[in-house]
């Protein structure tokens, strides 16, 4: 298997720029700062105003698991109030971020997360945690059975497509430039069976990235993506043109992951030689770089990003 795609981050700094993990979420932030503080009452006010917009709940649960402080201070919220779901959640993706960076046993987060689970039956968040941590090490059958329980709960969930478009995209690295592989297929489906304003439309240029990452670590396709015949065929242009028209229409700006999207849809339409689609992008991104795909296959994503920003916008 290749390896995955970066995480998100709060403070990954690379070059001139800062990767955060909480994105244009200002409310986000400030629970943040004050959870690591200690002051978790915060992010109880912030995950209560969150209520079930999944997606949103999401984000910010995911996000905030990511700081070095946040399962310490969740484990205290749990002590505080034991009949917290919303601890045992943050609690749970703590302990997964804790797994993935090799500073916790994947047993000891696989058991966070069943126990949050079992607290709030309806929240596709404790198996979005499951998720992420089996998205690289689990079987094929464990990664399909949780994102079928994070759809049950969330047909449209945002995060949840995404990893399945990664983890999809590393099967038979060597069929090469495959136009039937099913990374395609299965983003097709989702952005068709999605209603008409989810930003799921934007899959099938995900999973074309997805799969210029695996084929470009196989050495099946150059380290340098503008180098790369995979942006400019027929498929390709069909799909981000397709991604492209949904923005134009739709924008979701009120969705938590929309600079998710644009970050991917930029880099597309950059590789592809659409400077002025691109650059109508970037001033939408603004500071909220994401790491992937900057730094597919391999490269620096502050570098890559801020080079292909001044080429789209003209300037030095």
């Amino acid at each position: 298997m290749t390896p995955p795609p970066p995480p998100l981050g709060r403070s990954r700094k690379r070059g001139s720029h800062v990767f955060d993990a909480a994105l244009d979420d200002t409310a986000l932030a400030t629970a943040r700062t004050a959870l690591g503080q200690g002051r978790w009452s915060v992010v109880r006010g912030l995950l209560v105003d969150t209520g079930d917009d999944w997606d949103r709940r999401g984000h910010r649960v995911t996000a905030l698991a990511q700081e070095t402080t946040t399962s310490a201070w969740a484990q205290d919220w749990r002590i505080a109030e034991p009949e917290s779901a919303d601890a045992a959640v943050l609690f749970a993706l703590a302990a997964v971020q804790r797994a993935l960076n090799g500073k916790a046993r994947p047993d000891a987060a696989r058991a966070a997360c069943r126990t949050a689970a079992g607290l709030v039956p309806a929240d596709p968040t404790p198996w979005l945690g499951l998720l992420m941590l089996e998205r690289t090490v689990g079987t094929e059958e464990d990664v399909v059975q949780l994102f079928d329980e994070v759809r049950h709960r969330h047909p449209d969930h945002h995060h949840a497509h995404h990893l399945m478009i990664a983890r999809l995209a590393e099967r038979r690295a060597d069929a090469g430039q495959d136009p039937m592989h099913e990374v395609y297929d299965f983003a097709a489906w989702a952005a068709e069976q999605a209603p008409a304003d989810s930003p799921l439309a934007i899959l099938p240029v995900v999973a074309h990235a997805e799969r210029y990452r695996v084929l470009a670590l196989a050495g099946r396709e150059p380290a340098d993506p503008l180098s790369s015949g995979h942006w400019v065929g027929r498929r390709a242009r069909q799909v981000m043109k397709a991604a492209f028209d949904w923005w134009l229409e739709w924008e979701r700006e009120d969705h938590p992951r929309n600079r998710v999207d644009l970050n991917f849809l930029a880099h597309a339409k950059y590789c592809g030689g659409r400077a002025a689609e691109a650059a109508a992008l970037f001033h939408r991104i603004g500071n909220h770089i994401t790491p992937a795909p900057w730094s597919y296959p391999d490269r620096d994503p502050s570098e890559a990003f801020r080079e292909a920003r001044n080429a789209s916008l003209g300037t030095g």
